[in-house]
């Protein structure tokens, strides 16, 4: 898939998202997960870690879209977002959850006797299975590498929508987007069952 199929806003972007294919490289092995849940951040949202302009930490959210922001939350988890707007705009979408597909042993390294609809349930648990960190900020996802994204053609029916989880600023913005009915979504069950 090329960069010159993405939708141009951040919203758009975080539904266009839903149903692509992330693609990580493990030791020779492609571990596949289809992307089930996004959250969009703005330029003039507060909870967008590029709402008070550009630092050394959060540059690659101002790079062109398609490209990783990886940052550390809590001191723990990484979470993996997609750069969403023009070059020096600061925008992204925070990729959620996924439904692995492919390389599943590779994403249970390490972590036995995590179910399957949880190996990829939320943003932590989804880097820690594809191995993804801060080496991974700033790559271009649409270009060949180590971790892209891609498509295989499918459609993914009906898209819900929420506010997003787990933030205080920003908190009620309907800015949450996941393919209804799925199984491997995170966040609480009466968010998930909103569809728009």
């Amino acid at each position: 898939m090329s960069r010159a199929a993405l939708p141009g806003e951040t919203v758009a972007l975080a539904r266009f998202l839903l149903g692509k294919l992330l693609v990580r490289a493990i030791d020779g092995e492609a571990a596949i997960g289809r992307i089930v849940e996004t959250e969009a951040y703005l330029t003039d949202d507060p909870a967008c870690h590029a709402y008070r302009g550009i630092t050394p930490r959060n540059r690659s959210l101002f790079l062109e879209a398609g490209h990783a922001y990886v940052y550390i939350c809590y001191g723990t988890s990484f979470l993996l977002n997609v750069s969403s707007g023009r070059a020096g705009e600061g925008s992204g979408v925070l990729l959620r959850a996924l439904e692995p597909l492919a390389g599943i042993d590779k994403m249970q390294c390490g972590r036995p006797g995590l179910r399957l609809r949880d190996l990829a349930r939320g943003p932590g648990r989804l880097t820690a299975a594809l191995r993804v960190d801060r080496r991974y900020d700033g790559i271009d996802l649409f270009a060949p590498g180590p971790l892209w994204i891609g498509s295989d053609g499918s459609g993914v029916g009906e898209i819900g929508q929420s506010v997003r989880i787990g933030i205080t600023k920003g908190a009620l913005l309907p800015l949450r987007y996941f393919v209804a009915g799925s199984d491997f979504l995170s966040g609480p069950r009466r968010l998930n069952a909103t569809a728009h």
